[in-house]
Formats: C-alpha cells, sequence, structure tokens
C-alpha cells in the first residue's frame, strides 16, 4: 500500500536495497553470515561474531517478539501524524537481530513487551517499510532477550591499563567560562562562543595568545545548524595560531573533547586549549518555524533505520529503554520525577538557569507528554549557550592565579554495540562499560565523591548514569531516588547543584563540566556543595559517552 507522501525514507544502497526492498513479496530478509549462521543487521562487510566473511541474504518468517514501545504524542510527520508507537523488535530466528519499526493495527494499551508480533509492509514508492502488528498467535509472552553482557559483568571486559604512567597526571582545568544562557536571544551563535571564550581565558589568567590549541564537538559537520561553525570558524573570529586542533562529531559530546585535549596537552603537542561548545537550539528551531533558514535534511548511516519510522530524537530510543528498566527492576515515573525535582530545586538558587520556578511531583506526573514514560519535565531545555573550559599543562598550571582543578581518572571504554537499537536493553547505552573503565584507572570508589554532575538530557539518563557509576546498585535506583534526600544538596551525592540540563539549560554536557570546576573551587554560592574534593562528570546521551573524576587538593 502506498504511504502519504513527505515521509522520510531511508537510501537506498547496493548493501542494504535487499532489506528495504524485500517487503515487494511479503517477506523479510535479514543478512545472513554462511560461516555460524548468526544474522547480521545492519548489513555489514564482515560478520561481527566470527569475522567470517560469506554473507548472504536470508528470508525470515517475519514473526518477532515486542521489546518496547513507546507512544509518541511531541512529534508530528509527513506522512506519520501523532499519536503514533514507535518500537523495537527481535526477530525470532535471532533474537540478537533488533528492528526500530512502527506498531500498527492495534490500540496501544493492549501492548504488553514479550508480545508475538508479525511484520507487515508499508509501501513509499521503491521502499517498503517492514511494520509489525499483533501476531493472530500470542501465547505467553516471551521472556525478554538478555544483552549480551549482562550489566553486573561489565567490568569483566574492560582492558586494563596500558601503563602506569597516567596522562591524567599531567594535567588540569585552569579556566572556565559561559556566554549568557537563555532562549530565544537571537545573537550570532558565533557571538556566543567568543564570550564564553574570552570569559575562560580571562578566568586562567591568560592571553589570547597563550593558547595553542582548540578543541570542540561536534565542529562543523552535521549538527553546526546548531552551533559556530567549529574551529574554523573561531579560529577566524579571534586569530589564534594553534599547533593542534579537534573538531568531530564520533565522541561523547563535548567531554570527549576535553579528553582529547587532556591527551594532546599530556603528549606535549599543546601548553594551553581552549574547549568550547555552542548550542544554538532555542533561536535555531524558532527561525526555522519562520521559515528564515532551512533545516539540514536527511539522516544517513544509523539515522536510517530510525527516521522512517518516525523516530526523530533520542527520546522515542530512551524511552523504550526506560520502559524496560520500569519492567526488570520496578522503576517508576516518581523514580524519574525525584530527579526532575531535585534539577528543579538547585535551579532556584542559581541566577543563571533557565527554569527556576517550584516544581512539585504533581506537576511533574500532570505535564504533557512527550513519548511514553516521557513527560515535558523529563527532557532538558533547549537554549542558547556557549561554554568554555582550557585543559593546561598541570607544570603550567603552577603559574596561574586560581588553583587547578585536577584529572583523577576518565572512563571511555566501549564494550556495547553503538547503534542505539542494537545496544544494552537496560540502561542508557554506552554508560556501563565507561563507568568501570573509570574505576581501573583510579583508587578512589563512588563513596569518595562529593558531588556528580551527570548527564540528564532526560531523566533516565541520569538515573542509568548513578547505577553505572555504583553509587547504588544495578536495578537499585528506585529505592536510591525514592523521595529524592540522597541526592539533594545535603544529602550522600549532591546532584546537578546548577539545575542540570533539565532545569539550568541544555548544553550538551559542557555545562556539566562548568559546575563540577565551580564545586570544586568552592565558587558556587548558595549552591556549593560544604568540602566537595571530588567530583563526577559524565558526558553522552545515547552517544558514545564518557565519564570524568576531577579532584582539587585543596
Amino acid at each position: 500500500m502506498a504511504g502519504a507522501p513527505g515521509r522520510s525514507l531511508p537510501q537506498v544502497t547496493l548493501e542494504n536495497e535487499f532489506f528495504w526492498t524485500s517487503g515487494a513479496d511479503g517477506r523479510l530478509r535479514v543478512q545472513e553470515c554462511g560461516s555460524c549462521a548468526a544474522l547480521i543487521h545492519p548489513p555489514r562487510p564482515v560478520c561481527r561474531y566470527c569475522r567470517g566473511r560469506e554473507l548472504g541474504v536470508r528470508a525470515v518468517s517475519g514473526l518477532a517478539t515486542l521489546i518496547g514501545f513507546t507512544v509518541n504524542h511531541r512529534f508530528s510527520l509527513p506522512g506519520l501524524p501523532a499519536p503514533y508507537v514507535v518500537a523495537q523488535v527481535a526477530i525470532e530466528e535471532d533474537p540478537r537481530v533488533r528492528l526500530t519499526t512502527n506498531a500498527v493495527e492495534c490500540d496501544p494499551d493492549d501492548l504488553r513487551l514479550g508480545m508475538r508480533m508479525e511484520a507487515v509492509f508499508e509501501r513509499h514508492g521503491d521502499v517498503w517499510l517492514p511494520l509489525f502488528r499483533p501476531a493472530a498467535e500470542q501465547g505467553e509472552p516471551a521472556p525478554p532477550p538478555r544483552d549480551e553482557i549482562e550489566p553486573e559483568d561489565m567490568w569483566r571486559h574492560v582492558r586494563p591499563m596500558v601503563t602506569e604512567d597516567k596522562f591524567e597526571d599531567k594535567v588540569a582545568i585552569t579556566g572556565i567560562g559561559t556566554s549568557e544562557i537563555g532562549r530565544r536571544q537571537l545573537r550570532p551563535p558565533l557571538a556566543l562562543t567568543v564570550d564564553a571564550c574570552e570569559r575562560a581565558v580571562a578566568d586562567a589568567g591568560l592571553a589570547m595568545s597563550d593558547v595553542d590549541g582548540l578543541s570542540t564537538w561536534p565542529g562543523a559537520g552535521q549538527l553546526s545548524g546548531f552551533g559556530e561553525g567549529g574551529v574554523t570558524a573561531l579560529e577566524d573570529a579571534l586569530g589564534i595560531r594553534p599547533t593542534w586542533y579537534n573538531g568531530g562529531g564520533e565522541t561523547f559530546g563535548p567531554g570527549g573533547s576535553v579528553i582529547g585535549a587532556m591527551l594532546a596537552v599530556a603528549s606535549g603537542m599543546a601548553r594551553h586549549v581552549l574547549c568550547f561548545r555552542t548550542i544554538w537550539e532555542s533561536t535555531y528551531n524558532e527561525l526555522v518555524k519562520a521559515g528564515r533558514i532551512a533545516p539540514p535534511s536527511g539522516g544517513g548511516g544509523m539515522m536510517d533505520a530510525l527516521l522512517p519510522f518516525g523516530a526523530v530524537s533520542a527520546a522515542h530510543t530512551l524511552a523504550q529503554t526506560a520502559q524496560r528498566h520500569f519492567d526488570r527492576y520496578g522503576t517508576t515515573r516518581e523514580t524519574l520525577g525525584w530527579i526532575a525535582l531535585n534539577q528543579r530545586a538547585n535551579a532556584a538558587i542559581n541566577p543563571a538557569a533557565i527554569y527556576r520556578d517550584p516544581l512539585t511531583m504533581d506537576d511533574y506526573l500532570q505535564a504533557r507528554t512527550i513519548t511514553t514514560p516521557f513527560g515535558l519535565y523529563d527532557c532538558d531545555v533547549p537554549c542558547d549557550a556557549a561554554v568554555a573550559v582550557i585543559v593546561s599543562a598541570r607544570d603550567a598550571a603552577r603559574d596561574l592565579p586560581r588553583p587547578p582543578v585536577l584529572v583523577e581518572a576518565v572512563g571511555t571504554q566501549i564494550i556495547e554495540r553503538l547503534e542505539w537499537d542494537q545496544s544494552t536493553l537496560t540502561h542508557e547505552p554506552q554508560v556501563l562499560a565507561q563507568a568501570a573503565h573509570l574505576w581501573t584507572r583510579t583508587s578512589l570508589r563512588p563513596s569518595d565523591v562529593d558531588v556528580a554532575q551527570l548527564y540528564d538530557g532526560f531523566t533516565f539518563n541520569c538515573l542509568s548514569w548513578i547505577e553505572a557509576l555504583g553509587f547504588c546498585g544495578i536495578g537499585e535506583a528506585g529505592d536510591f531516588l525514592d523521595g529524592g534526600k540522597n541526592i539533594a544538596r545535603d544529602g550522600v551525592l549532591p546532584l546537578n547543584t546548577h539545575g542540570g540540563q533539565l532545569s539550568h539549560g541544555r548544553t550538551h554536557g559542557m555545562g556539566l563540566v562548568h559546575e563540577a570546576v565551580v564545586q570544586l573551587r568552592g565558587e558556587g554560592g548558595p549552591r556549593q556543595v560544604p568540602g566537595a574534593r571530588v567530583a563526577a562528570v559524565s558526558g553522552g546521551g545515547l552517544t558514545p559517552s564518557g565519564v570524568m573524576l576531577l579532584r582539587t587538593d585543596a
């Protein structure tokens, strides 16, 4: 059947043509390894399980298990008006293969995890989208497929340190700066970047001529519509002549650019690296709505498997992971609500925060739905802002006016699959391995952390990091977060003390680094955590992720 015009369609290539056109005869087809019979998705030139290269195509039954679903209420797309159900299914022949799809021909209230589903196809020109409806024969719900590595076993797969000589011991954070943070400021994004960078350089007690490195995320690539144009734009504006620079999207957001700067400094390539991130999303969205600028078209790569089914936001993937956490561990919406309430309480005493009005649990639960189980206050706040950080050589930091913030350890190892819908089923992808990696690079333990600035693009991001980093056990966040006392400023784990991205504003994690430095310097004013000496800072929301442990010698 022909779909409505305008629906986002995948890019059909020689490698994936068999998948996107297989519905022409009503059969779902998946790549198969001829050596070990594993099914491979998305199509690849080699089998990830046995590294075999005898690859073919197999027609499968079209039967699958429902392993996740979310009812989208926020977004309406051409050919796909809200509400609609974004779902994930695991095919019966090999549950390691998971497809993002739409659940159709059903009442969303009747959907249950473990239901048997069957493929039906919707034609859009030469593309046949595989959708899934409840199968006629149901039986007992299937148990959820297990992750390749269970959360509790992630530490067994962490690589040992290559050398006892840690690069972290050679670097320090010496300066921080921000632009004004707000909604729809209608200022050019590069102007915000310059403001933040000049303030960070001044904060470090440096001159712009001292800066010999630049590092940013995502640079001038696909996400450039939200930013300033990357290293090229800033170098041109300020006339910096770096001996080293870095900018690109395949790292865990601004935190990855900061660790990249640390490596450059530790290797001797630079002495003072200026790291920056500008987010211009609030004004950008306003100008798109007004028709004054056009958003970039298409997705490409992993997004080709998501966009045709209306999974246009990280929320659509992460909401399904949250739902599985609810089902497996008994987590509730109230659990997530305590995170939102905590961030709002901290923002109330931060004059730079965007949302400062009081927030109650009733407010949280009654807010409009974005995509189940997420409501408005589960989602971070689009804003216009720039944040900058100076990474310096530790010996150079001794001569600067402010006590440096030292780097104790970083965690970056990737163990789970990176594709959003093929990765872990229980937590935000890319938190468990990175957290386990962190603790192998330090003798400090979770109990030594005085303040935590944990990525909260959505409330569930934050919950995942709390469990992954060992502040409570896997699956125990419901009890740990209940009532919000443990994560309050006077609790056992003061969390996102500036209001986090949920209330302070979406800075893609760079604001979390800034706040960690503020706390370790003792400059938090009314939101200061007394005696804060060790801070955990995480970044990444469904991207490759990472975490840093910062400290002070004061």
